[in-house]
């Protein structure tokens, strides 16, 4: 009886620290090894008490996902084991650390992907670096995904929530509503490299709002880091204050495209900054729910996760 073949998935995040204690720590890693001032750090912690109530689920959603993607490809690829591994941009286990047990449970081919389905070389391109590097190392052959960003299951998916946002506005027509797909803001100078993210984006856009039917949308930038540089604009606080001052919407439906979870840029960012915004400039916004563990999202990852690892086969 031959052995069936074991591959490795190693799927990255940013990560999210496993409690209000381990805050600082991860911060002190997002800063390179500096750690933040107390300013900073109270302002962080903050943000997540503000959102998590004394619990902390954001791990969850990602490991609910790895959990999700694993199980599917095993049952759409039953000749094949497949074993899901996760590596974290800033908290443990990090990125060389998912790639270290994969090494070290036998693992010998790989496919890495990222939980972000838009590419830059500043965000993707950094976790495949990574990743790749300690693969290397450890004499693990993986190869990677770069972006899904028009996965026919994603534009589903994504569709379906903003047709959903849209009945929230009851008594309201759809054309009425202005719709802002948002993703995470990246420093200027990704503009100066041709990097694909921008034009990732706004295709996602294109495609959802050809699906949905709809003209009245527009795309804004959310959760710029506080670096000195300047960063990808408008942001989406003062997109609210041009759309209120000019008197072009009064009911407002934020997608956040960039987003595949519910973390600290969206129970945060949208649904506490974003609408306190609103609320002080009269518009009533909504925002679409987040993907999370939904089946079309998984299959999405399942579809091009399976087909990395067909292309790198036949490479």
């Amino acid at each position: 009886m031959t052995q069936q073949k074991r591959i490795g998935v190693l799927v990255m995040s940013y990560g999210t620290p496993e409690s209000i204690e381990g805050i600082e720590a991860y911060y002190t890693h997002i800063r390179r090894g500096h750690p933040p001032t107390a300013e900073q750090l109270h302002d962080l912690t903050s943000r997540y008490e503000a959102i998590v109530g004394g619990v902390f689920p954001l791990r969850e959603n990602t490991d609910k996902q790895v959990k999700a993607l694993e199980a599917m490809l095993n049952e759409q690829h039953p000749g094949t084991t497949f074993v899901c591994y996760q590596g974290l941009k800033h908290a443990s286990p990090y990125i060389e650390d998912g790639v270290e047990s994969m090494a070290r449970e036998g693992i010998e081919q790989a496919v890495g992907v990222v939980l972000a389905p838009h590419y830059s070389v500043m965000s993707v391109g950094g976790y495949i670096k990574r990743a790749k590097d300690k693969a290397d190392e450890l004499g693990v052959r993986m190869s990677f995904v770069r972006s899904y960003h028009l996965h026919p299951q994603l534009v589903k998916a994504l569709s379906e929530r903003v047709a959903e946002g849209l009945g929230k506005f009851e008594g309201v027509d759809k054309d009425r509503v202005r719709v802002i797909f948002t993703a995470h803001s990246l420093p200027e100078k990704i503009l100066e490299m041709n990097d694909p993210y921008p034009e990732q984006l706004l295709d996602t856009s294109k495609a959802i709002a050809a699906e949905v039917g709809i003209s009245n949308w527009q795309f804004g930038w959310q959760s710029a880091g506080q670096t000195g540089v300047p960063w990808l604009g408008p942001d989406i606080l003062d997109v609210l204050q041009t759309i209120s001052s000019e008197k072009q919407a009064e009911h407002v439906l934020i997608c956040p495209i960039g987003f595949v979870s519910d973390h600290l840029e969206i129970l945060y960012d949208l649904d506490i900054e974003a609408q306190k915004t609103a609320k002080a400039l009269g518009l009533q916004l909504a925002r679409t729910r987040s993907l999370n563990t939904d089946p079309l999202y998984i299959e999405t990852l399942s579809d091009v996760v399976f087909a990395e690892l067909e292309k790198s086969e036949h490479a």
